[in-house]
């Protein structure tokens, strides 16, 4: 199946904060019903690679304007905003990263809509605009989307801004997302992406639209459906470790989220999770002995009656002094493990052991 494919590049999670939902933010992205294989032999694939940031995000690189302007950004599947810093934003978190200047492009068109987003690492207030933008070989003409005004909490990010693909619903900005608009115009040939992410690796990962490269997982991609079309959230079984149900007996509901680097969830089923492994609380993290990470047990959730097992070698990450912390936002964490599809066609999400 062809595609295009754009390389990630890892970072820290963006994942908006959810307010009255008790949900886990897992990027819990393989199981699902064992419906039949995806074939896009026809399909023109688009792909982008992205670089891994230290286990803790990837980022790719678009452009806006004409000529182009190049920016390094996550593409969130846990949110529906476009957005980078602009020239006349002259909060500290935006003056340490690239910034959009739109007397430099002769295709920019401005408006007067403003908005603002509050994520679960910081907020922004921003403006839509126009202009083209490109992902790899995908041109949107015209494509709607923020530029920051102001930033509190991303100065010392990786990247510049974000990209959202959820779905249009969400968006605060009430701007089409780049997908839908790719979509509607007949420029992605399959309404799907998907991604790949390496493990430790700072390249290798990637994006792909239009359509799926079957290189990237082995066996067969299990569906699951969405609980509703709208968001990328799935109904979860239970959560397990060494046979036993550790937390979500009675079912839950996970979001597929690729802007969250972690394993987030309850506090108080965090904190019995971190009991069962034997970490300890040291300031904001919970640390184990890195001797004993290849003893620690897998954690398994279950999804559409099919277990995803989770090694600690993908929960477990060293902090700048070499010291082993537990990660848990369930998001690249359990998307490194598994080749995760959205697929907006059908309204569900696919996965598959990744490679």
């Amino acid at each position: 199946m062809l595609g295009k494919r754009i390389p990630l590049r890892r970072v820290k999670t963006m994942r908006k904060t959810l307010s009255g939902k008790n949900m886990l933010n897992s990027f819990l992205k393989e199981h699902g019903n064992r419906l039949s294989k995806i074939s896009f032999r026809g399909s023109n694939l688009t792909t982008l690679p992205l670089r891994n940031i230290e286990d803790l995000m990837y980022v790719g690189n678009i452009t806006i304007g004409t000529p182009p302007q190049e920016f390094q950004v996550v593409f969130d599947t846990g949110s529906s905003d476009f957005w980078v810093p602009s020239d006349f934003c002259t909060s500290p978190d935006c003056i340490t990263h690239v910034r959009f200047r739109k007397r430099q492009s002769s295709t920019f068109r401005p408006t007067n809509k403003t908005f603002s987003i509050t994520y679960g690492s910081g907020r922004m207030r921003g403006v839509v605009v126009h202009d083209t933008v490109r992902i790899g070989d995908l041109v949107s003409t015209d494509q709607p989307f923020g530029l920051s005004v102001s930033e509190y909490g991303f100065k010392d990010r990786a990247y510049d801004g974000i990209l959202g693909l959820n779905y249009p619903d969400e968006s605060f900005s009430e701007a089409i997302p780049i997908f839908d608009k790719l979509k509607n115009e007949g420029a992605i040939s399959e309404p799907i992406f998907a991604f790949y992410l390496s493990k430790k690796k700072r390249e290798g990962s990637v994006v792909m639209f239009g359509g799926v490269d079957h290189r990237y997982y082995k066996g067969e991609l299990n569906w699951v459906p969405l609980i509703e079309e709208g968001d990328w959230s799935v109904r979860m079984d239970g959560i397990s470790m060494k046979t036993k149900v550790v937390a979500c007996s009675d079912g839950c509901e996970a979001v597929v989220d690729t802007g969250t680097s972690l394993i987030k969830g309850p506090r108080k089923l965090v904190n019995k999770i971190q009991k069962l492994i034997g970490a300890t609380p040291r300031g904001s993290k919970h640390y184990v002995s890195c001797s004993a990470v290849n003893a620690l047990p897998s954690i398994i959730f279950t999804i559409n009656g099919i277990n995803y097992p989770v090694p600690a070698r993908a929960y477990i990450l060293k902090d700048s002094r070499g010291r082993c912390y537990t990660t848990w936002l369930l998001g690249d964490a359990f998307l490194r493990v598994y080749f995760s599809v959205f697929d907006r066609g059908n309204g569900r999400i696919g996965l598959a052991q990744a490679v």
